[in-house]
């Protein structure tokens, strides 16, 4: 099933939604009477449900987790000793312990307005939750001199988020002096805003940080009647749903989402499913409480909000699960993979309340259900009604399951440099860095070891399988962060950021390293690389991707002088990668692999089984098969070049504490199979060439044909590939000057796809993977050809010997552009 072309092209520029939030921002979309009392009924029921949700029988399980949560924390009210509201929670010196707090006084007082709770109406808890809010006020909260200590997440979004929520709850009881002194609190605490409000121009005012802070100054202006203050939060909340155009940047912001469907969040970090699932969840919740006010915007807002679902998250989704590739520290947690995707249903539902499409957003609720080896569990809701709502989805035969995503398809996020290559058996998924992109993201004592993540490491995710067997946190906690599947690394031991600095971060204030400053983001949370050349082409349902490793931003600046004496960066591994995508295999080039100095190794893939599994290696000539025959499921190797790789696999016994401080000290244990290729020091750059397969047979790896696959160039200037079965031609050319692949020419820097089809159409895909080139050129050599169709921009001639296609990819941000040719009869 598909979206309406009306969904997919809801692309919406800074400049159209820009305009909306100027209008409402200067008074022309003027408060209706009611306007603040619809928006706190609209948030209690979101939170809290109706009488007719409640009564729903798949909402109980909701409702009973609600009270016992709420009693739970009654408890700990009764027991706290002195210094401390709850117990086990001492206040003064922890952010993450007054966070807490407030959260536990918003779950108390969530329990006491659930309709058919047992707690509803209390008015004594009430009153007390009103007056423990009132003396965490006096004594830990309302001292701007004493408070904003440690994160500042906590003091700008995390706390106001719970206490704005608390006193929404209880609009009808709280006292007017209480809801005064504690906005203005929370206003004093926006240190990174402007005057006690958001400024736009602000590094930390961006993506779902904006959504979630104006999201609580919409509430916090209901709560004071003040119609300035929620005409100026919806404007600014209205910018976060801008296409973010990087050629013209609003406010110098690069958090948000992208035209190919790409997320960012702290400037360069690939974050949909961890700020991009955040932000999601917001921009729905905003639609739902500013419904029926005069300030919803739903005609403009909805169909932005699904085209993220269809572009940006669905790709992501294969059987239930989110993959790795967009969570930067977050694939760190214990609770990834399945835990995400239940609340992007959640948030799914709700938006399909709303929608034109609703039954196609239906539909994919359906198919996540159906095809997940996880059961979805609406408990985790926020919402009793959204509980209601996925029930009658379910409910309702006339709703077919069905995915947003094409049983085969290959999505380029180049402006977050990932790759996912879909097709009915298996999902791969690749992240690769640039100048653009970070490396990767370590923050809070989170994702300790992560150096090569973004470093051309994939993900095969098979059919039928728990993914969280194969990935997860129990992945990176057992495979060593040298051996990711799919990476070259330097034969080095690298120490963490605790290790080296006995701090979560490298602390030297006196040269601008602290906390959250721009240093520490720029040189140890979330480093950039030096590579331009990151990217790759799209045609149809086939893809090419290409990556030139480089250094990252720490290393290159240590050499330049630029750090202090103390400060420890590391060197990388040099290496030319491609990767072409196909139906039944993925084909990889290595050329130029190597380092002065030291043993590199390239580690073809890595895959974990639990200790119980029956794996099993079959080699012969040319080829290897990985099975794990307990849960059914195998990856076959073809080596079409080069050195070929040894296979291991080995018990390894770790701690999930190895990648996250505050994980708990859980062993796991697992087999780890790695596949790999060292090159000793000293020697020669290095060049392989080889086929996944995945769900391969022995016998049918062992009748591969090689003459179907033929390697055109490997070597750090060109690496091409020709599929005689499909009749496609990839080709990925690096350097300046001209490129020759069968009978391609390409000039300079370019990804190029060309398939020949049965009937004598050829199809081109071209790409400028560096971002930066004007123009791209690729001559056909043979008949000539003319142009049935092609994309703006394409100009296409007849040369001596054949055709030239000029591509213009000037600020193109890495897309691909095709066309279809026919020779003249």
């Amino acid at each position: 099933m598909s979206i309406s072309r009306r969904a997919l092209l809801s692309t919406v520029p800074a400049a159209a939604l820009l305009t909306v939030a100027g209008q409402i921002r200067a008074g022309k979309a003027q408060a209706a009477p009611g306007d603040q009392d619809r928006l706190i009924a609209n948030t209690v029921a979101m939170l809290a449900g109706t009488p007719e949700s409640n009564a729903r029988p798949e909402v109980a399980g909701k409702l009973a987790a609600i009270e016992a949560t709420a009693r739970t924390w009654l408890q700990a009210l009764d027991t706290a000793g002195s210094g401390e509201l709850f117990k086990g929670l001492p206040l003064g010196t922890s952010d993450p312990n007054l966070k807490s707090t407030s959260q536990h006084l918003y779950e108390i007082a969530l329990a006491t307005r659930v309709p058919g709770g047992a707690l509803n109406g209390d008015s004594a808890i009430q009153a007390r939750v009103l007056e423990k809010l009132r003396w965490l006020h006096e004594n830990y909260y309302g001292d701007q001199s004493k408070g904003y200590y440690g994160n500042w997440f906590n003091w700008e979004i995390g706390i106001s988020t719970d206490v704005t929520r608390t006193l929404a709850l209880l609009a009808d009881v709280a006292p007017a002096d209480l809801v005064t002194v504690y906005v203005a609190s929370m206003d004093a605490y926006l240190r990174n805003g402007k005057n006690g409000d958001v400024d736009l121009d602000s590094r930390f005012h961006t993506g779902a940080n904006l959504a979630d802070i104006t999201a609580n100054r919409i509430l916090q202006a209901a709560l004071l009647r003040d119609d300035a203050r929620l005409a100026k939060a919806v404007a600014d909340q209205l910018t976060v749903f801008a296409t973010v155009d990087p050629y013209n940047l609003q406010h110098g912001v690069t958090d948000g989402y992208y035209a190919d469907g790409s997320f960012l969040q702290h400037a360069s970090v690939a974050y949909t499913g961890s700020y991009g699932k955040g932000l999601l969840t917001r921009a729905v919740q905003t639609i739902k409480v500013l419904d029926g006010t005069s300030y919803a915007s739903t005609d403009t807002v909805v169909p932005v909000v699904q085209r993220w679902v269809v572009d940006g998250f669905a790709p992501l989704i294969f059987e239930g699960y989110l993959m790795e590739i967009v969570k930067g520290r977050a694939v760190s947690r214990t609770t990834t993979g399945y835990a995400d995707v239940a609340i992007i249903v959640e948030a799914i539902v709700d938006l399909s309340g709303y929608s034109a499409d609703a039954v196609a957003l239906k539909s994919y609720i359906k198919h996540i259900r159906q095809s997940s080896r996880a059961t979805l569990t609406p408990t985790s809701f926020v919402s009793p009604v959204s509980i209601s709502r996925y029930a009658d989805i379910m409910a309702d035969e006339a709703i077919p399951a069905a995915d947003l995503n094409p049983a085969s398809r290959s999505v380029a996020f180049n402006a977050m440099d990932r790759v996912v290559h879909r097709r009915p058996g298996y999902a791969f998924a690749l992240a690769r860095s640039s100048e653009r992109i970070s490396a990767y993201e370590y923050m809070s004592g989170e994702n300790l070891m992560p150096w090569f993540q973004g470093a051309g490491a994939h993900y095969l995710y098979l059919a039928g399988q728990d993914h969280t067997q194969t990935f997860g946190v129990d992945y990176y906690t057992t495979v060593s962060p040298y051996r990711l599947a799919g990476v070259t690394a330097p034969e080095e031991v690298r120490r963490t950021i605790p290790e080296l600095y006995g701090t979560l971060w490298y602390d030297n204030p006196a040269l601008g390293f602290t906390s959250s400053s721009e240093s520490q983001n720029t040189y140890v949370y979330f480093p950039v690389c030096t590579n331009e050349y990151s990217g790759g082409a799209v045609l149809g349902a086939y893809g090419a991707a290409g990556l030139v490793l480089g250094d990252d931003a720490a290393y290159a600046a240590q050499q330049a002088g630029e750090l202090p004496g103390d400060f420890v960066a590391y060197r990388n591994a040099e290496a030319t990668k491609s990767w072409f995508l196909f139906d039944d295999e993925i084909v990889v080039l290595a050329a130029g692999v190597g380092d002065s100095g030291r043993a590199v190794t390239t580690t073809f893939d890595s895959r974990i089984a639990a200790p119980s599994d029956v794996v099993s290696l079959t080699e012969g000539d040319r080829w290897l098969r990985y099975a794990n025959d307990t849960q059914n499921t195998a990856v076959g190797y073809r080596f079409l070049a080069g050195t070929r790789p040894t296979p291991s696999n080995t018990s390894v016994t770790a701690s999930r504490r190895v990648v996250r401080t505050g994980n708990p000290d859980t062993k796991v244990t697992k087999q780890v199979f790695t596949l790999g290729v060292t090159e000793p020091a000293g020697a020669e750059a290095a060049a392989y060439a080889y086929a996944i397969v995945p769900n391969a047979s022995a016998q049918a790896l062992a009748a591969y044909e090689d003459c179907r696959l033929t390697i055109l160039a490997n070597t750090p200037q060109t690496q091409a590939v020709k599929h005689s079965g499909l009749g496609l031609v990839a080709v990925n050319s690096f350097t300046p000057g001209d490129h020759h692949a069968e009978r391609l020419v390409v000039d300079g820097p370019a990804s190029v796809l060309v398939q020949t089809t049965r009937q004598g159409d050829v199809t081109v895909a071209v790409a400028d993977p560096t971002t930066k080139r004007d123009t791209v050129t690729v001559t056909i050599h043979g008949r000539t050809l003319r142009a049935v169709e092609s994309a703006e921009g394409m100009r296409i001639r007849p040369v001596a010997g054949g055709t030239r296609i000029e591509v213009a990819t000037r600020h193109a941000y890495g897309r691909s552009f095709t066309a279809r040719l026919r020779a003249d009869q």
